[in-house]
């Protein structure tokens, strides 16, 4: 094969096809028209047409084989049989001789396809001046020409085509590997002001009210930071399985509030998951602490297939969910839309004076 630097599977595999069957198609096509070169000749150059038959054979056997095929072992083998038979058969009484010409033909063009032109012209040069010392005529000389360059054509053409394929591929590659940083940023910015929220906003909020406790708002400030800052020890966002009861478990320890937690089978899931669920349990139990009017809540952990539901559940004022204004990210961005990003489902079910019960499940359904 010709010294080539595809760059692209399409062109790779264009150039690879043309290599497996440019030689065997060839030697098929040469061995057949000998057979009936061999038919045409008269009977007292029957002995030598019986000999370039020969030849010919051997060499579709050569252009066959997987280990000789596109070698310098088959070209010149290839240029020896076009040499020979041309050399002998090039012209009869009544014109050129078909037999040599088709051979100098196919020769010529498969050439072109399989090595680059610091090769290919000087062999093709070549086997035509053969062609023409032996007898051959100037007009045939002229179309084999013609053939050849219109047969390198077509082979740059197709191999344009090809790297145009493999360009088109990579920049669509290319534009879906944006789109997808492009989405993982944009579920970053969404995770970050949902954490945003459940601390510091959600302490400012505390900040304004009239009845905050000053030392209640200095607590709650240095666990925002905390949580802000990474310093919590929190798990890490890959994608490994991580126990999701232990990381449950702290946050129920932490919490101010007097928690009821009951407890199922828990699964281990992945990481991102986990800090979902982690996240969501902890505004969800914030949100009981600063707004509910109670300090105790309900944590309930129950097993659903291979996923998980995790409710939290108080007795306090509630309120009512169609009445939350669309820029309170709370309930929205705190709880639905951090569950949705991992696959899960986030629901509040609350009515004022009826308590709330915030329910978390992963995956969804």
């Amino acid at each position: 094969m010709p010294p080539t630097s595809p760059t692209g599977a399409v062109e790779t595999g264009f150039r690879s096809a043309v290599g497996r069957f440019a030689g065997p198609v060839r030697g098929i096509g040469l061995a057949v028209i000998s057979v009936f070169g061999v038919l045409a000749v008269p009977d007292e150059s029957v002995p030598l047409g019986l000999a370039l038959l020969g030849l010919a054979l051997v060499g579709a056997v050569v252009d066959g084989v997987p280990d000789t095929r596109g070698t310098w072992v088959a070209l010149a083998l290839t240029v020896v049989r076009a040499c020979a038979i041309c050399a002998t058969q090039a012209s009869t009484a009544s014109g050129p001789n078909l037999w040599a010409l088709n051979v100098l033909t196919i020769t010529a063009i498969t050439v072109q396809w399989e090595w680059p032109l610091e090769v290919a012209v000087p062999v093709t040069a070549g086997l035509l001046a053969v062609f023409l010392v032996a007898g051959g005529p100037p007009t045939a000389i002229l179309r084999v020409v013609i053939e050849c360059l219109l047969a390198r054509l077509a082979f740059l053409l197709l191999v344009r085509s090809a790297r145009g394929v493999d360009e088109l591929r990579a920049r669509q590659a290319a534009l879906e590997r944006a789109e997808v940083l492009a989405r993982e940023r944009r579920r970053r910015e969404r995770e970050y002001l949902a954490l945003l929220h459940d601390t510091a906003s959600a302490t400012f909020l505390l900040v304004g009210s009239r009845t905050s406790d000053p030392a209640e708002v200095a607590d709650f400030a240095r666990r925002d930071l905390a949580v802000l800052t990474g310093s919590t020890g929190g798990p890490g966002l890959d994608d490994r399985l991580v126990d999701v009861e232990s990381s449950l478990r702290s946050v129920v320890e932490q919490s101010p509030l007097a928690v009821d937690a009951r407890w199922g089978h828990v699964p281990l899931l992945p990481v991102p998951v986990t800090l979902a669920l982690v996240r969501a349990v902890r505004e969800a139990m914030t949100n009981v602490e600063r707004h509910a009017g109670v300090r105790e809540a309900v944590l309930s952990v129950t097993a659903s297939g291979t996923g998980l539901v995790v409710a939290v559940t108080d007795a306090g004022r509630g309120f009512d969910t169609a009445a939350v204004p669309e820029h309170r990210r709370g309930v929205r961005g705190s709880l639905v839309e951090r569950m949705a990003a991992v696959g899960g489902r986030a629901t509040v079910d609350s009515r004022p004076g009826d308590g709330t019960t915030v329910r978390l499940e992963w995956p969804r359904g």
